[in-house]
């Protein structure tokens, strides 16, 4: 916080009364001060006043105190005021409101996770992107990496200061509350990251939760950020990551936007053409009439890179009889699983299946 936005306020109010007013920390340095000489000398005590966090001003060793607000309610600064009487209470109240909105000013221009969240939620023009960056002196080429940590249970809101305790830099890692259920988290990384170094921050966010919270949550992960402008476009990557992984990886907590493959691609389909590829893959009979033991059959198979001799060991069946059962799936859709293109094709239409399948409830 600038000294400076404070004194200017002191000096206006200077005007309006002969008392002494000023603004101590919480540890009583005297940060600005009608009378300039008093700016540097502290204020013995201040946080052993009683209740330091009650909204009522204190009386104390001949002056008049009412304090701003902190994070998690501590104070931060105090307003004071040379006297005990009811002028000089009406006086700390008066200068109290006019301080009060002059560190909300300032700390909405010039809070950098402020200036973040902005960023990845469209808040802001992308050409004033640099411009204030440059007013905080804020890094803008530099690696960034994009988590979105949404809670699928009960949400906790005790969720955000177990995740800010793992990135206590706050000149460099951001934790953002975006709603309800999800937290943005933007950290500072090496150019040379790796995904399974996302990977583990990841796994140790969900750890934490899990350990503190018992919270249970999915995790996105965005491409890296090489430059400020970019962070929006991850974060969407992020929740991207998050839809297309309870579609095609329900049964992981952490994806990877990078990992998702051609899951990518048949998000962006349209309904109407993953109808009609799925008709013309299985011209015999739809994909629908297959039981549920023949669909695990075939997941394993592919599991087990098409081997069948890995996949009949996995599946405790004679290597015979999964043949057998690979030519009954042939004679019913028509695509042999042991050719590596027919492979790919069953395997594209399985995922546009689920795809449509999830389409579908949502209307429901």
């Amino acid at each position: 916080m600038s000294s400076r936005t404070f004194q200017g306020v002191v000096i206006q109010l200077k005007e309006a009364t002969d008392k002494v007013v000023g603004v101590a920390d919480y540890d009583g340095n005297i940060v600005a001060c009608s009378e300039i000489s008093r700016v540097g000398s502290k204020i013995k005590g201040i946080y052993e006043l009683p209740d330091p966090k009650a909204d009522s001003v204190i009386v104390a060793d001949g002056k008049t105190f009412k304090f701003l607000g902190g994070q998690n309610s501590r104070f931060d600064y105090c307003v004071f005021i040379e006297g005990t009487d009811a002028i000089a209470k009406s006086l700390c109240i008066m200068a109290w409101v006019a301080i009060s909105e002059a560190k909300i000013y300032y700390e909405e221009k010039h809070d950098k996770s402020a200036f973040v969240k902005n960023i990845i939620t469209d808040n802001i023009l992308p050409g004033d992107i640099y411009v204030h960056a440059k007013e905080l002196n804020f890094i803008a080429d530099t690696a960034r990496a994009v988590f979105l940590v949404r809670q699928t249970g009960k949400a906790d809101v005790e969720a955000i200061e177990v995740i800010q305790r793992l990135f206590p830099d706050k000149q460099h890692d951001f934790v953002l509350s975006i709603n309800e259920t999800d937290i943005a988290v933007v950290k500072e990384v090496q150019p040379t990251v790796t995904a399974k170094d996302l990977q583990k921050i990841a796994a140790d966010i969900e750890a934490a939760l899990k350990t503190e919270l018992a919270a249970e949550v999915i995790i996105g992960i965005g491409t890296v950020a090489k430059h400020l402008r970019e962070i929006a476009d991850r974060y969407k990557e992020a929740q991207v990551a998050i839809e297309i992984g309870k579609v095609f990886d329900t049964e992981s907590d952490i994806i990877n936007y990078e990992n998702l493959g051609i899951g990518r691609l048949i998000y962006q389909l349209p309904t109407t053409l993953c109808e009609m590829f799925l008709s013309e893959v299985f011209k015999k009979s739809p994909i629908d009439a297959l039981d549920q033991e023949t669909l695990s059959i075939i997941t394993k198979f592919f599991e087990n890179n098409l081997n069948i001799s890995e996949t009949s060991r996995k599946l405790f069946v004679h290597r015979n009889t999964l043949v057998y059962r690979l030519g009954k799936i042939k004679k019913l859709t028509g695509l042999d699983l042991r050719e590596f293109d027919q492979a790919i094709v069953f395997k594209v239409a399985l995922m546009v299946k689920k795809y449509l399948n999830s389409q579908n409830s949502q209307k429901i």
